[in-house]
């Protein structure tokens, strides 16, 4: 590594406790991986999202790009932080998740339809700033973004799947999906 490098490593472990994961291939652009730590760094500790709703807003992210080092680091953090069990499993397999709590649901319903849909309806929308107002929806919006980077990353370098994890997601074996009866050969 450069001195430039260098000095993003140290600052990265300092806040972090270590270099890994996608760092280990942002640092190959120091410019890019100073902006995206800065960016994830709000997504993950400071924006106005309560902790619950930034590690399901990463969870949502993270199994829309099949990306399951993320997943992985952060599935017992969203459990922790208040995520139902029975909520994280049915993101997992791509079944529609329900929360009690009415605020909870109109956040996952709201980074649901801009997943899936590209596009927020109406109802939702409203619904959602009812709950988070302009500034948390905004949040919401950059914290998926964020989010969708670091899996399109992941995904696209391959970084550690963690062998000694069991694969969180039914339909993806390393990196490729697999088919419905099980064949573990990867499918375009």
């Amino acid at each position: 590594m450069d001195a430039r490098q260098q000095e993003l490593a140290a600052r990265i472990a300092g806040r972090r406790g270590a270099v890994r994961g996608p760092f280990r291939v942002w640092l190959h652009s120091p410019e890019m991986c100073e902006r995206a730590e800065s960016l994830g760094a709000f997504a993950r500790f400071d924006c106005s999202l309560p902790k619950h709703l930034r590690e399901l807003s990463l969870l949502m992210a993270a199994r829309n790009w099949d990306a399951q080092y993320s997943w992985n680091a952060h599935v017992h953090q969203a459990i922790e932080a208040g995520i139902p069990e029975a909520a994280v499993k049915a993101i997992a397999e791509k079944r529609e998740a329900v929360f009690d709590n009415e605020a909870d649901q109109a956040f996952y319903q709201f980074c649901r339809e801009i997943l899936d849909e590209h596009f927020v309806t109406d109802e939702t929308f409203a619904r959602a700033l009812a709950h988070f107002g302009p500034k948390g929806l905004v949040d919401t919006i950059g914290a998926l973004g964020n989010f969708t980077m670091l899996g399109m990353c992941l995904n696209t370098f391959q970084v550690d799947l963690q062998a000694d994890k069991e694969p969180p997601f039914p339909d993806i074996r390393g990196y490729g999906r697999v088919t419905p009866d099980g064949d573990d050969r990867p499918q375009p």
